[in-house]
């Protein structure tokens, strides 16, 4: 065995472990020194790899892996870091185990394992989750993905029982089921948290009674309505976001475990067994569609979008109102931020974050869909990409709903700026046409008579309320008193009455009906 020259003793005693182990690994003369990674023990989230020389001729720097038989080589570094995924899927863990011990179990009572055995892998199971729990668990990368990283440890833990925990069941359909157990635990946060949105927009709306806006289309001012009315539109909103994803999680309900890789298997094992254990409502029918099918994800991740746009178009109104040129609503100094250079300025930073971060909620659901879209059945590396955009879209939408929440719950209307700004725009138009329409004229003839008023009193430069009964009676003789009980903004709000308007009486039935749904003291 041919070694380093002596004169380099002095240098490598001098390098630290990791530089010593790429001196050695470079050296021309060093290629009979075998490195070998510690032992996979589950100590420390600080334990390293070791490269301890051998003089046997062979050099190994990575465990074997659990599926390497047929190999003769280890993968390279690079294609190791490529192809990992454990950096982003360890957090499937509890999920894994939870799945883990349904199929001991389910193996156990079917005679393709021992109690003892089963007992023995539960019983480890436990232990792993508990050092993970407490990070005292290693994860290595070299175990590529969470589900190796605690099949290993549980051998190293428990030995050769851990050895039986992976018959008939493949990764093909243990990530599947990991996923499905996270998305339903997912979308019982993400539903929990609108709900708190919803309250928060409520008592917004309980607090700002009888106070009146300007309704828009197209941006320009179009009818009063209520704010409550205005508000609760949100609530409603937020409401089918709610349902889309309780169906979503209908759908999602079945369990791929026990399909393996794509064909199932030929041992006696019993599915039913192993999705009740897991809460689902039955095992999927195909096995090739169990391992392959991320419908489940995409429709997940299209209702995230939804709740992102809809977020987002609250943030837009929102911060179009706290702006000077509307000056309606007022965020508190808690939920502002001020300028770096000019120092009159109060942001409404985060609605416009919300209404950013919808994009990447919405780019999500755009990945996973061209990422689907090409693959041929059944399972295919490709969908180890499925993770971190569905990650991302749950972490951002509980964030966009939390911050939603708090902005509600932290700002003011300004009424008198609000009542200010009511005459501007005509907003008692329609109203007026839905008076001459009571009185017989068809509608089209009101809509054009009430026209000719609105430029009568833009030639006066006045409101249709300013207008005298002779200059009413100027357009139409049909014209009489009464006309002035449907002129002016709260005239206008009073006179809505159809189911779901903005009447008063209506949306005080609004705001009843979801103080109940909402059990809002």
């Amino acid at each position: 065995m041919k070694l380093l020259p002596h004169h380099h003793d002095s240098i490598l005693s001098s390098l630290p472990l990791s530089r010593l182990f790429v001196a050695v690994r470079l050296s021309p003369s060093a290629t009979n020194f075998r490195c070998r990674s510690q032992p996979p023990a589950m100590v420390s989230s600080t334990a390293s790899t070791s490269c301890l020389g051998e003089p046997d001729g062979s050099m190994k720097s990575k465990e074997e892996k659990l599926w390497g038989g047929r190999f003769e080589e280890s993968v390279t570094d690079a294609v190791e870091r490529f192809t990992e995924s454990i950096s982003f899927d360890k957090q499937l863990y509890k999920h894994d185990i939870m799945g883990s011990k349904a199929h001991a179990t389910m193996l156990a009572h079917q005679g393709l394992i021992t109690a003892s055995d089963r007992d023995h892998i539960l019983s480890g199971l436990d232990e792993i989750e508990t050092r993970i729990d407490v990070g005292k668990f290693v994860w290595r990368m070299d175990r590529e993905d969470v589900h190796m990283n605690i099949e290993a440890a549980l051998t190293d833990l428990i030995g050769e029982p851990a050895k039986k925990l992976h018959t008939a069941r493949s990764r093909n359909d243990q990530v599947v089921t990991d996923l499905r157990l996270w998305c339903r635990e997912a979308i019982d946060r993400i539903t929990a948290q609108i709900g708190l949105l919803q309250v928060a927009l409520v008592k917004l709306a309980m607090k700002n009674k009888g106070l009146i806006v300007p309704g828009y289309t197209h941006l320009q001012r179009a009818q009063p309505v209520l704010l409550q009315h205005l508000l609760l539109a949100y609530v409603e909103q937020l409401e089918r976001d709610i349902g889309r994803l309780n169906n979503c999680k209908d759908r999602m309900n079945f369990c791929p475990l026990g399909a393996c890789a794509l064909a199932g298997t030929g041992l006696p094992i019993d599915r039913f067994m192993t999705s009740n254990a897991l809460g689902f409502t039955a095992p999927l029918r195909n096995s090739i569609d169990a391992v392959s099918d991320r419908d489940f994800v995409l429709e997940f991740l299209s209702a995230n979008s939804i709740i992102a746009m809809h977020l987002s178009r609250l943030g837009e109104e929102w911060v179009l109102w706290a702006s000077e040129e509307f000056g309606f609503l007022t965020p508190s100094d808690s939920v502002s931020t001020g300028s770096s250079i000019m120092p009159q300025k109060k942001n409404p930073d985060p609605m416009e974050l919300v209404r950013g971060k919808s994009s990447r909620v919405i780019g999500s659901l755009v990945t996973l869909l061209v990422l689907c879209k090409g693959l041929p059945q059944a399972y295919n590396r490709d969908l180890q990409e499925d993770k971190e955009p569905l990650f991302d879209s749950v972490k951002t939408i509980l964030g966009m709903l939390e911050v939603s929440a708090e902005f509600a719950q932290n700002v003011t209307f300004n009424d008198a700026k609000i009542e200010k700004a009511l005459p501007a725009g005509y907003l008692d138009a329609t109203t007026l046409a839905d008076y001459l329409v009571k009185k017989g004229v068809p509608f089209r003839t009101s809509h054009d008579i009430v026209g000719r008023s609105v430029a009568l009193c833009i030639s006066k430069n006045c409101q249709l309320s300013a207008l005298s009964l002779d200059d009413l009676r100027g357009m139409d003789p049909v014209f009489e008193d009464d006309v002035y009980e449907y002129l002016g903004v709260k005239n206008s709000v009073n006179k809505f009455s159809s189911y779901g308007s903005t009447g008063s009486d209506c949306v005080a039935e609004q705001i009843q009906f979801w103080i109940s749904k909402l059990q809002i003291s």
